[in-house]
């Protein structure tokens, strides 16, 4: 049958047509009831689909037919995200007047690593605003759950307390440290120290690693770990991720989410093969991914570089085919120090810029191709501080700029950065100019104990 001649068409006629030329579904529905929308998630800026995207209706995550997603009949709203975007809510209204898609506005993330000191201090936590302000980055990883398996945050998990595990409070509210962060236009990402965990280990030893004669493994920091393949320990972690999601956070980001990197038999609860190794570490991520799915948050994993290269677990459990898929963004630490072995091509990653560019660079390229991963799914960790594996080389403006060069040429989805003394003034981030006055922190000091 032939269209009729446009000349005689109505209004609404014509925006029928132009749904339909759009790939628009709209399937009827019973009388009473709104008809199911089909939309499809793209990129703001070019209106072309934006990759990996999560679309979740009522805490379901749905998926995706041909490219788009049939919404329940009856949806008030959609919370979607994708790597290389901000997270968004859109009302049906709104998805209705944008001809029935969903724009997601792209965004590489720039962050400094604060600890629980450091977000507490008004000195440290200042100087990173400060940076943040005049443009050298644009998101804090903060501490919730620290090294030493402290929530410094009043929690509200009863396990918590009765380990010892909230002898300290540097944040007095993670709703208002969020809040304060976002009225500064600075993503903020939760760090969950996730399986190094001393106070669980010593408090509940049957959750625990153990060495072969019955006593508890600590590693070289003289720290105890819990066991990845227990029930209660991946609960206990979880819980903890979703109390920063219901806070607000941007992403929720797991730590030492892996087995202790050691060469003594380690006994734990099950299998210690790597097939078991991997299948405990990727299930509880995948665990995490599925309970967080109600609040939209983007939700991380900081694995070993090394992964990108070696075929097997590393003999942590960390395996990078089996982790692509467990979350929104894999944080590959991407240490030159790191790096004691070199990499194929480059044996000393830091004897000059040329090879601590390959480093980071052919190790990106390296997990690209094994796993054909979107690089935005990517956001590498980056050395911020002085050598300790080569000779002590001091990472200043040239050796960071070098690295962000290596991870920007893969179109990576940013950068973290990494100081262990939260010290990032000296690395060549912002232009010196003038004196700039500092932000104004009122709001952020009720939220960080500040300590002077």
């Amino acid at each position: 049958m032939s269209l009729p001649s446009t000349k005689l068409l109505s209004f609404a006629a014509i925006s029928a047509l132009l749904a339909s030329s759009l790939c628009i579904a709209q399937t009827p529905s019973t009388p009473g009831a709104a008809a199911p929308l089909t939309v499809k998630i793209v990129n703001s800026a070019t209106h072309q689909p934006a990759l990996d995207p999560t679309v979740t209706v009522n805490g379901k995550v749905l998926s995706a037919t041909n490219g788009a997603y049939t919404l329940p009949a009856n949806t008030q709203s959609v919370m979607v995200r994708a790597p290389g975007y901000r997270a968004v809510t859109v009302s049906v209204a709104d998805i209705r007047a944008n001809h029935y898609a969903i724009e997601l506005h792209p965004f590489a993330v720039h962050a400094l690593y604060l600890s629980e000191y450091g977000i507490s201090s008004s000195v440290i936590r200042n100087s990173a605003f400060n940076i943040i302000r005049r443009g050298g980055a644009n998101a804090l990883v903060v501490n919730i759950k620290s090294d030493h398996g402290q929530l410094v945050y009043p929690s509200a998990i009863p396990l918590a307390k009765e380990i010892g595990a909230r002898n300290i409070t540097t944040i007095h509210s993670l709703s208002d440290l969020v809040n304060s962060a976002h009225a500064q236009n600075i993503y903020i990402i939760a760090r969950i120290v996730t399986f190094k965990d001393n106070p669980l280990a010593t408090s509940k030893p049957e959750d625990a690693i153990h060495l072969a004669n019955g006593e508890l493994f600590h590693d070289r920091e003289g720290l105890a770990w819990t066991d990845a393949f227990k029930p209660e320990v991946r609960a206990y972690n979880i819980a903890i991720a979703v109390e920063a999601a219901k806070a607000g956070f941007d992403e929720v980001q797991f730590d030492y989410v892996r087995f202790p990197d050691s060469t003594t038999k380690l006994v734990v609860s099950g299998p210690t093969d790597e097939a078991h190794r991997i299948e405990a570490i990727s299930s509880f991520l995948g665990e995490a991914h599925a309970a967080l799915a109600p609040y939209n948050v983007f939700h991380s994993a900081d694995i070993f570089g090394y992964t990108f290269w070696n075929t097997n677990d590393t003999g942590i459990g960390q395996q990078l085919n089996h982790l692509v898929d467990k979350v929104d963004y894999l944080c590959p630490m991407l240490y030159p120090s790191g790096f004691a072995h070199g990499i194929p091509g480059h044996p000393k990653p830091m004897a000059t810029s040329d090879d601590i560019h390959s480093t980071i660079k052919l190790t990106l390229d390296k997990g690209i191709a094994r796993t054909d991963i979107n690089p935005l799914k990517l956001r590498p960790w980056l050395q911020a501080f002085r050598d300790y594996a080569f000779g002590g080389v001091v990472f200043g403006p040239e050796q960071v700029a070098t690295q962000i060069s290596a991870a920007d040429a893969d179109h990576t989805d940013g950068w973290q950065l990494w100081n262990p003394r939260n010290s990032y003034t000296s690395i060549g981030l912002v232009r010196e100019t003038a004196a700039t006055p500092a932000p104004k922190d009122a709001t952020l000091a009720t939220a960080a104990h500040a300590s002077k």
